[in-house]
């Protein structure tokens, strides 16, 4: 184990499947609590290990594996300490049903829209937008589903204001002219299990690509203020700056610091239903 950073502390996880076999390649995503920003990422090696490094603070930890139910967990981070290393047993999910058809929106308290782009010569930029709305038409036939997604481009932070603000002009999102992203999906492919690509358009900068979002759906519940029926899933897609005529290296040229040229963008959803319309009947 390498030795904290002064005034870091530490937190380990061994990870096993059902049967307490060490589990590789498990998903690991540590967030900030306060600032709902990705603190640590990454997958269990090949003992099922998995450790960060982190500032002090209250963090949630999510581990995830294809065909197992995921593990969430609430860690406190102390200066100067690594906390004690503990197992994490992984358990087998249940068969999942699949949300009801009907008219699903974005709740935004607990949906959140972030994004980690490489900042050229500098570490990692964690980011996240603000304002959105949307929602998900969900089908009879679940292929035949769709999602939309409307992002306020204005609202991007990154937790420094001058940098927020050069994103926001025309060097890159150029909110004046361009406003919004906008997401419409126009296929849903299974691909087992919990697992399914969302395929669609994303239009950004004036410019519209397709992207496929590789999506964990994470179950449906009765739950929160007035037992409302809710449904999550994590999306989860690789965008290249370039796609967009975002030129970084244009501006690298002309010596504006920028972040590199591709950016992972991540969404935490939680949708609730809202709609008594009828989708389309199954043929």
């Amino acid at each position: 184990m390498l030795p904290l950073p002064a005034g870091a502390g530490g937190v380990s996880r061994t990870v096993t499947d059902p049967l307490g076999h060490p589990l590789g390649g498990a998903d690991v995503t540590v967030t900030s609590t306060e600032s709902q920003r990705i603190a640590a990422q990454g997958t269990t090696d090949p003992y099922g290990m998995f450790s960060a490094m982190l500032p002090p603070g209250n963090y949630s930890m999510m581990i995830t594996a294809e065909g197992l139910q995921p593990h969430r967990e609430s860690v406190d981070i102390v200066p100067d300490a690594m906390l004690p290393m503990a197992d994490v047993r992984m358990e087998s999910a249940p068969q999942l049903e699949l949300p009801p058809p009907g008219i699903w929106l974005f709740d935004p308290p607990h949906t959140a829209i972030r994004f980690i782009a490489k900042h050229v010569g500098m570490a990692n930029v964690h980011g996240r937008f603000t304002r959105f709305d949307g929602g998900i038409r969900v089908e009879h036939e679940m292929e035949r589903s769709s999602v939309e997604v409307r992002i306020d481009a204005s609202s991007i932070t990154t937790g420094n204001k001058t940098r927020d603000n050069h994103l926001r002009s025309a060097d890159f999102l150029d909110v004046e002219n361009f406003p919004y992203l906008h997401f419409a999906s126009n296929r849903f492919i299974y691909r087992g299990g919990t697992k399914w690509t969302v395929q669609g358009s994303l239009t950004m900068h004036g410019v519209s690509r397709t992207v496929g979002l590789d999506t964990t759906y994470l179950g449906a519940v009765n739950g929160g203020y007035g037992e409302e029926l809710r449904c999550a899933a994590l999306a989860k897609a690789e965008l290249h700056r370039e796609d967009y005529t975002l030129n970084w290296r244009s501006m690298l040229a002309r010596g504006i610091a920028v972040v590199g040229p591709t950016i992972k963008l991540e969404l935490d959803v939680q949708a609730m239903y809202r709609s008594h319309d009828t989708p389309t009947p199954p043929e």
